[in-house]
């Protein structure tokens, strides 16, 4: 046969398409598992010199990870290079007649990066599955909480702290407060939450919360600020990125049970194509890096691979829900961020938090003094289609002295508001309801009613009210589960203010 002719004599012509193809190949004999001859391309791939291969055996280069059978024709298998960068290699082999013997003729293709991708992709599909069912059951469950929270300060408002019933209701509430904790963390994962982004200075958020830190870590642990001057501003909720520093700061400390160092970093970096090329969900631009590190116990692959999951945790029982992570995750995709994770075992680890830069001022907040929230005599239509979240809103809304209408679904709440012939000040409507939804609902009776103001609620919020998750501006949102006192705030608010005009409502 003419190849293997060619083979056997080391004819010229066989020896430029071996030596100067572009794709790394060798020459194997598979019986010892030793490399006879190696091409040029396999040098620059795996940083040995062609005499380095000759006689070199397979193991020098295969990974401590079980590679497939080197029989078999087509194979991925993980070998490591020279420097000792792990790389997965696709070979496919065919047998030859070199030097009067059987070998093999293996042809090489660096799939590093697209494996890499893949399992990307596949992990970010599982996230999504996972986030999907998270959302779901915490939408259901903050129907639940607003009931038990609600009634449950309905019940300590009305007993003296005497009363011997009353440390039992103090404890239906704190439960209650619990858990929507939990499902807030839930909704962050499932990036559901309602988010109110504002132009940040990760610089100033971070030494705000500098003293705060500090004291959350103890005095064994040494806490570093690394802050770039000059930093860019990024579009986000501060206090969602407050939480996710928090969070990544107590996983910092707990991975240091004996002490060490915290560096939290601020930086502007550019994520180039080179960078893109390796992540599937970012885009090429000017971020802000804000990064938590600590020289702790490290992490192997393996939690690597699951730290982001819901639940998933490496703590001992009852010292954490495994939600601290999968919150940051939550919080950073709906920001538009990426986080990255680098660590080593016994070395410690590094997670980066890349944000998009903006060039814009970050706003100044100032601290808003809560006050008693005054009583009112307006006219307020409640439409909800869960019986015990209506009759609570309906009572706490009465009894603050607002005359009160209530309907179980929109055909309801078209006939009451067609019999009342009274103005209707105000609104209130779930989001999301059997055959036709709260918003097609505030566009219909605004026909008639046009200076009725409207206030949104619901323990979903990735809806036609809400934007991907991100409150507009003209929409006036309650997220379920609330509390008595927090729907008489939201309620006064939108009476008083211009948030929550009807013409706003199908924007």
């Amino acid at each position: 046969m003419p190849a293997k002719r060619l083979l056997r004599d080391k004819d010229k012509k066989f020896q430029f398409l071996f030596e100067e193809n572009p794709q790394p190949m060798w020459v194997m004999d598979p019986t010892v598992r030793c490399i006879l001859e190696a091409n040029e391309a396999a040098s620059r791939l795996y940083g040995y010199s062609r005499e380095d291969f000759r006689g070199m055996q397979l193991s020098t280069i295969e990974s401590p990870a079980p590679s497939a059978d080197p029989v078999l024709p087509v194979q991925i298998q993980r070998h490591i290079t020279r420097s000792g960068r792990k790389i997965e290699v696709e070979t496919v082999a065919q047998e030859i007649v070199y030097g009067g013997a059987t070998v093999q003729l293996v042809a090489l293709v660096d799939v590093t990066q697209r494996r890499q991708l893949e399992e990307q992709l596949r992990q970010a599909q599982k996230m999504e599955a996972v986030g999907m069912l998270a959302g779901g059951v915490a939408h259901d469950f903050n129907n639940l909480l607003t009931i038990i929270t609600g009634y449950g300060q309905l019940i300590l408002k009305n007993l003296s702290p005497a009363d011997p019933n009353h440390h039992s209701a103090e404890q239906i509430v704190k439960a209650g407060e619990r858990a929507a904790t939990l499902t807030r963390q839930l909704l962050a994962f499932s990036r559901r939450q309602t988010l109110q982004p504002k132009a940040v200075d990760l610089n100033r958020l971070v030494t705000g919360l500098g003293s705060m830190l500090r004291r959350l870590i103890g005095e064994d642990i040494d806490l570093r600020l690394e802050l770039r001057p000059e930093l860019g501003q990024v579009n986000a909720d501060s206090g969602q990125i407050e939480q996710v520093l928090m969070n990544l700061v107590v996983n910092a400390r707990d991975a240091m049970p004996h002490g060490g160092t915290l560096t939290i970093e601020t930086a502007n970096v550019m994520l180039d194509d080179k960078y893109i090329s390796r992540h599937i969900a970012v885009k090429p631009g000017p971020y802000t890096l804000l990064a938590v590190s600590d020289n702790g116990i490290g992490m192997d692959e393996a939690t690597q691979a699951r730290l982001f999951e819901p639940f998933f945790t490496t703590k001992s029982t009852g010292m954490g829900t495994g939600l601290g992570l999968s919150t940051v995750f939550g919080i950073v995709k709906q920001s538009n961020g990426s986080v990255e994770v680098y660590s080593v075992p016994g070395k410690g680890t590094s997670v980066k938090v890349y944000l998009p830069r903006i060039d814009q001022p970050a706003a100044i907040e100032s601290e808003v003094l809560r006050q008693a929230v005054p009583h009112g005599s307006e006219t307020i239509l409640v439409v909800e289609d869960d019986e015990m979240v209506r009759s609570l809103v309906r009572e706490t809304l009465q009894r603050e002295g607002y005359k009160v209408l209530d309907a179980a679904g929109p055909v309801e709440a078209r006939r009451i508001s067609e019999r009342n012939r009274t103005p209707i000040h105000l609104l209130i409507t779930d989001v999301v309801m059997p055959r036709t939804s709260g918003r097609d609902l505030a566009v219909d009776l605004a026909r008639h009613r046009p200076d009725m103001k409207v206030l949104y609620m619901s323990g979903y919020t990735d809806s036609a009210i809400v934007n991907s998750g991100i409150l507009q501006k003209e929409v006036a949102f309650l997220q379920k589960p609330f509390t008595p006192a927090t729907l008489a705030e939201k309620v006064r608010e939108v009476l008083e203010g211009t948030n929550g005009k009807t013409r706003h409502a199908g924007s």
